[in-house]
């Protein structure tokens, strides 16, 4: 039983199937078969974004067939081989994704491609978020990808168009976000990049010597 990455080598490609045998104590993706570390423990600004964006995405989707998933949830990307049998080399755990095709959900997360996936970028993640991750969400069709950076206060929105993501402009907090794939879905950013004060806090906590 592997319950340590130090067990794992890291040149070697692994599957699905090698993964469900893993008892690890932290989160790992798979792309190409490579393994990735997910961040232990997102900051308190990506826990506020992902929840702010859960909860509106949440509202615009509730009577419509379509559900919205909060990480972890395993997203598995498969080819066939020669034989014809179906290989998962590719297993991420994205911040957020929405799902249309109820046919792609089942009892380990979701089997293709989603309608939809938000990442939200962390010092630790930014590279793998903004290449590996970009060119799988790419080339399995996913139709819009949103790239969040909490510190800058930013979204990029990536479409799918003949096979090719196509960006849009950067957005700031005082815009508004415009779904291609939800034509009616319009977000504030505002509500998604309230500010946080942290000297404030901090101060707050010295004053009351709780640090």
């Amino acid at each position: 039983m592997i319950t340590d990455l130090s067990q794992l080598d890291p040149k070697k490609k692994y599957t699905y199937q090698d993964y469900l045998t893993w008892d690890l104590k932290e989160r790992v993706e798979l792309i190409a078969g490579k393994i990735f570390r997910m961040t232990p423990a997102p900051s308190a600004d990506h826990q506020y974004i992902s929840s702010q964006l859960h909860g509106l995405l949440w509202s615009y989707l509730k009577d419509k067939p379509c559900k919205i998933f909060s990480a972890p949830l395993d997203v598995r990307f498969f080819t066939i081989d020669k034989e014809g049998n179906q290989i998962i080399e590719d297993t991420v755990q994205p911040d957020l994704v929405v799902i249309c095709d109820m046919n792609k959900i089942d009892r380990r997360g979701c089997l293709g491609a989603p309608d939809l996936i938000i990442e939200i970028l962390s010092p630790s993640t930014s590279e793998k978020d903004l290449t590996w991750k970009y060119e799988l969400y790419q080339r399995n069709g996913v139709e819009e990808y949103w790239v969040v950076h909490p510190e800058e206060k930013t979204l990029l929105i990536h479409t799918l168009i003949d096979g090719q993501y196509v960006p849009g402009k950067l957005l700031v907090r005082s815009e508004q976000a415009r779904s291609n794939v939800f034509p009616d879905l319009i977000i504030d950013l505002s509500e998604v990049f309230e500010p946080f004060d942290w000297d404030k806090v901090l101060e707050e906590e010295k004053k009351y010597n709780r640090i």
